[in-house]
């Protein structure tokens, strides 16, 4: 009897289903839309949201995780890429510093009247003890030992061993055994200037410029060309500190002119410093200084024999020496200073007719002068 009531109840819910939804299939709403169409698409969709969202972060969790090893590799090409055009780039900016410090170089050699040769940096002291570098020019292109080494900026530093064929050792200015002449070009106060490792100041010291003597911070020191090493006129680098020193010196510290650091392209100056005439680099001229005779140099004169003027040779003079009538002198390069007349003494006065004349005595290791005779008369 339950039973039978159960399916009653079960036809009767499908008989009031299959009206709604028929009356549904019928009704419209107020957009014309069916009730049933309406209603199922509404419910469709809800299901298919859901199995968007579920599909969704699948999709999510295989291109986050799974796909993530071939995101990796593209990310690894990229930068191998982006560090070579990095590479590239800093290649680039090398060269155009080097073009640009050759071209410097270039007009210091076309600017200066000595022979140089133009070398680049190879190498630098390793272990740190000596401020030195290596050039790669050698003895095969003229270069010794103590030749300086300069650049557009200022001097650099000199060659300290005999270089071999196809390299050289520079000793840098700053290197505490190195020193060079300097000069103030303001004032024209000289000094040496020499490198120092003190911390906290600058690499070159100007030494022996005395207290009561003219130095200001700020001015430029340059070569003077005394240490027969650096041509005169180069730069050094300027005065940063001038302290009064406690003895007979002052204590002034020099800026130097060059980045040591950075330098690479150098000229080996092949010709002897300049001590006299215009500074190589466009200085003020130094006071030339000319040769000066001691007194009492004797002044070479001409031997002039007799048979070559056909007359009588003049009297020697007391005070020159005896010269070989045979022997050449060399001729005389300045005409000598006029020399006053000596007083006429009994060996210098000419002979009277009724006596005869002293003969000169003999000097030393040397055939004895003839003595003059008198016009017209003979012995």
């Amino acid at each position: 009897m339950l039973e039978i009531h159960r399916r009653t109840g079960y036809l009767l819910l499908a008989t009031l289903v299959a009206q709604v939804i028929l009356i549904s299939a019928q009704v419209r709403t107020s957009s014309g839309t069916r009730v049933l169409q309406a209603v199922t698409f509404g419910v469709f969709s809800q299901v298919q949201l859901g199995t968007a969202w579920v599909f969704g972060g699948v999709r999510s969790v295989w291109d986050g995780y799974v796909g993530l090893r071939g995101a990796h590799q593209e990310n690894l090409q990229l930068r191998q890429a982006l560090a070579q055009v990095q590479v590239k780039l800093l290649e680039q900016h090398a060269r155009t510093q080097r073009a640009a410090e050759l071209e410097k170089l270039l007009d210091l050699r076309q600017q200066m009247p000595l022979r140089t040769v133009g070398a680049s940096v190879i190498a630098r002291d390793a272990v740190g003890l000596f401020q030195t570098v290596t050039i790669d020019k050698g003895s095969s292109s003229g270069l010794r030992k103590d030749m300086a080494v300069i650049s557009p900026e200022g001097v650099v530093g000199r060659i300290v061993e005999p270089p071999p064929l196809y390299a050289a050792k520079v000793q840098l200015l700053i290197d505490k055994e190195a020193g060079a002449g300097a000069i103030i070009e303001r004032s024209g106060v000289g000094g040496v200037v020499m490198g120092q490792d003190r911390d906290g100041e600058p690499p070159l010291e100007l030494q022996f410029v005395s207290n009561l003597s003219d130095a200001k911070v700020g001015d430029r020191l340059v070569t003077s060309g005394l240490d027969s090493i650096f041509p005169r006129g180069i730069t050094i680098g300027t005065l940063a500190k001038v302290d009064k020193g406690v003895g007979l010196y002052k204590r002034i510290m020099v800026t130097p002119a060059v980045d040591f650091a950075a330098v690479g392209a150098v000229l080996v100056v092949l010709d002897p410093p300049q001590t006299t005439g215009p500074s190589p680099t466009g200085g003020a001229p130094a006071t030339a200084t000319g040769t000066v005779l001691r007194p009492g140099t004797p002044t070479a004169r001409p031997a002039t024999p007799p048979a070559a003027t056909g007359g009588t040779p003049a009297p020697a003079s007391p005070t020159s020496p005896a010269v070989r009538p045979a022997e050449p002198r060399p001729a005389p390069l300045r005409p000598a200073p006029a020399r006053p007349t000596p007083a006429p003494t009994e060996s210098t006065l000419p002979p009277t007719p009724t006596q005869s004349p002293a003969p000169a005595p003999p000097a030393p290791e040397a055939e004895p002068a003839p003595s003059p005779q008198p016009p017209g008369r003979r012995r």
